[in-house]
């Protein structure tokens, strides 16, 4: 079995935690069973692994969200690039030509597609095995997973079962009354999870594409037709069947719905006083937030801004968000973490950034070079070394380095690392960074 887990979203809805670069999937708010806490990226991860599925995972994501899938999820999930968003038809396509021909994975073998976000219980991932089964038996092109509605719900769309799982046609998101008299019928939501036979979906991409080899794929990925999966390919099956799913289903996409499982009414530097009611701060700033004698609120600080809002009316935030043009001010790489303390522009042109830059035991940054950037770095706390253009030196609390622009560097931590980093440039552009090729063996 092969799954393919679709990683998108712009991050508006769950601001000021969320960004471009960071996700909902990768918040670190749902605890874990060690008493930590863990993404929802990280949570389905794990429920895979506790259905005791063997499966080659994939997730296809947009270039953005690569260091964070990296940082946390393991080495052995590989992750296929979109080079452009083009909605799910087009990532899922080039999922299966990564399975294809990089992968080299039998045609007959059984692809299951889902969001890489669904807050479930493992039921729903042991599911999967009855969907392997019902693809392999060879009655249906496309089965799809039902998810048993639990109210008359305007926001999914529906699916119609006929005799012996079969499927008979579509709703998508009928008003109230109409939603009731289909789940009457026995309708099942629509839960956006697809399962079918490689060699299925690698024949439909022959419509678009000359040639099915990864590469060329990649090269020619804005002449796939940028539509959804639904669309495409399930509403023109020839044979669909449904496999039903009762247990928990929930999107955790918006304040409100996030704190509804959360196990701590506060996470970071929180004070609550009395009387606070129905309320949940979470803080990643160094500095304290208290709340006093509040009641459904959701108070979220973070390095992008601060929100305070009503747990219902935070639904609606996307709007108030969507035109802060902000830089992303907090990054999760998969060597570690950076926070921006500052951006400034000075009057002849010239812009400083500075970081706090955490770098986790045991891991490394690419041997890169910026090439309108100087740097310097002065290191707070920790132990490692740092090379530039092939030269090697310990690093160790109190040391202060130059990088000029040009200079190939990387870093390693033996413990870990805490930098602040100054970056000074006359260019506007952020994208100013060409990564190496290059081991630690070879300084």
């Amino acid at each position: 079995m092969n799954i393919v887990l679709l990683s998108g979203g712009s991050g508006k809805r769950l601001w000021p935690l969320s960004n471009e670069i960071r996700s909902k999937q990768f918040l670190k708010l749902l605890s874990d069973a060690n008493g930590g806490h863990e993404s929802m990226v990280q949570r389905v991860y794990r429920q895979i692994t506790q259905a005791g599925i063997q499966a080659n995972i994939v997730v296809a994501t947009s270039a953005t969200q690569v260091e964070s899938i990296k940082g946390q999820l393991p080495d052995d999930v590989d992750v296929v690039v979109e080079p452009e968003r083009r909605n799910t038809f087009p990532a899922i396509v080039l999922a299966a030509s990564y399975l294809e021909s990089k992968k080299q994975m039998n045609p007959e073998e059984t692809v299951i597609v889902l969001p890489v976000d669904p807050y479930v219980d493992v039921a729903y991932f042991e599911t999967f095995k009855k969907m392997d089964a019902c693809v392999q038996q060879g009655g249906a092109d496309l089965v799809l997973m039902g998810i048993t509605p639990s109210y008359p719900s305007e926001k999914y769309g529906y699916i119609i079962p006929g005799e012996g799982g079969s499927v008979t046609g579509f709703k998508e998101k009928p008003d109230e009354a109409s939603a009731k008299a289909l789940i009457e019928q026995g309708a099942l939501w629509n839960a956006g999870v697809f399962a079918f036979k490689l060699k299925y979906l690698m024949k439909i991409a022959d419509n678009y594409l000359d040639s099915r080899e990864f590469d060329d794929v990649l090269a020619h990925y804005a002449s796939l037709k940028k539509d959804s999966f639904d669309y495409e390919v399930v509403e023109h099956a020839d044979a669909l069947a449904v496999i039903p799913y009762s247990g928990e289903w929930k999107d955790i996409g918006t304040w409100n719905t996030l704190t509804e499982e959360m196990q701590e009414e506060s996470i970071g530097d929180v004070i609550m006083g009395e009387a606070c009611i129905n309320t949940h701060v979470i803080n990643e700033l160094s500095i304290p937030v208290v709340a006093l004698g509040t009641q459904n609120l959701v108070i979220a600080a973070g390095q992008d801004g601060i929100l305070v809002s009503d747990k219902h009316k935070s639904s609606y935030i996307k709007p108030y968000v969507e035109n802060i043009d902000n830089r992303p001010m907090y990054e999760e790489r998969r060597w570690g973490e950076y926070k921006v303390y500052d951006y400034s522009q000075y009057a002849d042109g010239t812009k400083s950034l500075t970081k706090h830059v955490t770098i986790n035991a045991g891991c490394a940054q690419d041997y890169h070079v910026h090439r309108y950037k100087d740097e310097v770095i002065t290191v707070a706390n920790g132990e490692g070394e740092l090379v530039v253009d092939g030269c090697l030196m310990k690093l160790s609390r109190g040391d202060s380095i130059s990088i000029r622009r040009g200079q190939k560097h990387a870093i390693r931590a033996f413990q870990d690392l805490q930098l602040i980093s100054v970056q000074i440039s006359e260019d506007n552009t952020e994208n100013d960074t060409e990564v190496f090729g290059w081991s630690w063996s070879e300084t």
